[in-house]
């Protein structure tokens, strides 16, 4: 049985503590926050749980294996590094850390001592994604032209980071997910409305060798709230909706059969578009609580030692694309080669 602590009961803490606690294997032993309200709703819920406002309680405890840290992105790097020099797996909320110097600290001190650090990329467990995957890796949607996502809503308005390390790590984590190529630079403009020069709007463009291209649209300004990522390739493209109950993902087989690939630049623009239209479908996902699925995940690379999909390293290279999100942002768009 796997002994868990966590670290913070704020917002997705307690989604953290119910999923862990429901799982086979696993068994959520202390739970640590600052706030003596946090705790008592900790103590009301699970009543055989200890409740601290001390977190090195739980990472100097000899009774736990592994700690959860759901806590502000500018902490993580210290109570990590703590739990892994205390010989604890670490399951640490997204984004990994703060700059890109610190997750690779974290990687290299876990593989030091042979402990699993996983970043909770969510989405990746979720019926969806792992439908695309499946459609990716079999070939059905062909060679990828382009990912374009949507992460839109009014608030929630942050006080310590800006909409890019908000919202942009779900999109850059499912987009490295699926897209089986490495991409090697971003381009980025935002703004801030308000005067405290944190942006709330950004569009984010991210290149890949060859003719692949990732946009984003994200944002705390809009009316309505959007969750829908396009994906097309050479063969069919797909849609998924997350905020729909049913038919979240749509699959059509429309594009273009016929546009001169091989010719001279001459003959090619000679040639007439062939568009391609065939039918839509929408293939069922699996409707399961995508955090379950990573926390079962996290207790079985434990016990198998494997190496997770999201890893310290799957957490670095969202990391790294942030800081060069951030650093287009402030040089006016101009590309960043990672």
């Amino acid at each position: 049985m796997l002994s868990i602590g966590v670290v913070g009961y704020g917002y997705w803490g307690p989604n953290v503590v119910r999923n862990f606690s429901s799982i086979p294997g696993a068994s959520v032993v202390s739970v640590c926050d600052l706030e003596q309200n946090a705790l008592y709703q900790v103590k009301k819920n699970y009543a055989g749980v200890n409740i601290t406002s001390d977190y090195d309680e739980i990472l100097k405890s000899r009774d736990i294996d592994a700690v959860a840290v759901v806590t502000p992105v500018s902490t993580h790097y210290d109570i990590a590094k703590k739990a892994l020099l205390n010989g604890k797996h670490v399951f640490i909320e997204k984004p990994f850390t703060a700059c890109s110097a610190e997750a690779e600290e974290l990687i290299e001190l876990a593989d030091k001592r042979n402990l699993i650090i996983m970043v909770d990329h969510t989405f990746l467990f979720t019926g969806a994604v792992r439908k695309i995957k499946q459609f990716i890796d079999e070939g059905i949607l062909g060679e990828l032209y382009y990912f374009d996502s949507i992460r839109i809503n009014l608030g929630l308005f942050q006080k310590d980071v800006n909409v890019v390390w908000d919202l942009a790590p779900h999109d850059l984590s499912i987009m490295n997910y699926l897209v089986n190529r490495k991409p090697v630079a971003v381009a980025a403009t935002g703004i801030s409305h308000f005067d405290n020069d944190i942006e709330n709007v950004a569009y984010i463009t991210v290149y890949f060798t060859g003719n692949m291209i990732a946009h984003f649209n994200i944002s705390w300004l809009s009316p309505v709230k959007i969750r829908t990522t396009l994906i097309g390739g050479d063969k069919k493209m797909v849609v998924w909706n997350d905020l729909v109950a049913d038919e979240k993902l749509r699959v059509y087989d429309r594009g273009i059969d016929n546009w001169g690939g091989g010719m001279s630049r001459e003959k090619a623009q000679s040639v007439r578009m062939s568009y391609r239209t065939g039918d839509m479908w929408a293939p069922q996902v699996e409707n399961l609580e995508a955090l379950r699925c990573e926390a079962q995940y996290f207790v079985e690379c434990i016990d198998t030692n494997a190496k997770p999909i999201n890893d310290g390293q799957a957490g670095l290279d969202v990391v790294r694309m942030l800081e060069a999100t951030v650093k287009s942002l402030k040089m006016g768009g101009e590309v960043v080669y990672l």
